[in-house]
């Protein structure tokens, strides 16, 4: 796959690499430093190049969105028209800029600023340091990523990236479903904690039936 990175820094830059890693091509944009987001390509090897914003969602088969807070909004703009394009969106409600409404996930607010899209939300809940350093593992101990979104066809094929990866996808449902995956870190709860694929499955099946989901799970 072609992958699109807007926002190359901790988490578009460790998508990236994981993504080089195991055979993808990257395209990055979106950087304050231009010489260095060439520099941080150049680093991937040739599977990876550098382009506008709006070049990486005109070529790429998914693009991920990976820019603070307070410039979702100027990174949209830059992209221009997302007509049918995959977004995955990896951003957290931190600093300043417009907010969801009280009650609206962040996802869902996110997802009503880019409505000509095929939205999804993942890569959000881990710090890149920790998704750097358990992407690969195999059997029980590989790492879930969680992801929503209201588009089905996308969230498979999300899910196939993000299995690549070599985490395991777990989807909680849609956009307005998703509280216990985003910011802050807080009991009931799996935004920045580690879990493992029977313990997702439990906190799905929680939130689907509306009850609290089960305390955190702790590994050796």
């Amino acid at each position: 796959m072609r992958i699109g990175i807007i926002g190359a820094g901790h988490i578009g830059g460790n998508v990236a690499h994981q993504a080089v890693r195991v055979g993808h091509e990257v395209i990055l944009s979106f950087s304050r430093d231009p010489a260095t987001l060439r520099a941080f390509a150049s680093g991937l090897g040739d599977r990876a190049a550098v382009g506008t914003p709006r070049e990486v969602v005109a070529s790429a088969d998914l693009t991920v969105l990976a820019v603070p807070w307070g410039v979702v909004g100027l990174a949209l703009e830059q992209a221009g028209p997302l007509d049918g394009r995959l977004v995955v969106d990896t951003t957290n409600q931190f600093g300043s800029g417009p907010g969801p409404a009280p009650g609206q996930t962040a996802a869902a607010f996110n997802a009503s600023r880019m409505p000509e899209a095929r939205y999804t939300k993942s890569f959000n809940t881990m710090t890149s340091g920790f998704q750097a350093a358990v992407a690969g593992r195999s059997g029980h101990s590989r790492v879930v990523q969680w992801l929503c979104g209201d588009d089905e066809e996308a969230k498979k094929v999300v899910a196939g990236f993000v299995e690549s990866l070599g985490y395991a996808p777990v989807d909680l449902g849609g956009v307005a479903d998703c509280a216990v995956m985003e910011s802050p870190r807080r009991p009931n709860a799996v935004y920045g904690e580690e879990y493992r694929l029977a313990d997702a499955l439990a906190v799905v099946d929680a939130v689907r039936a509306g009850r609290p989901i089960p305390p955190t799970p702790a590994y050796r």
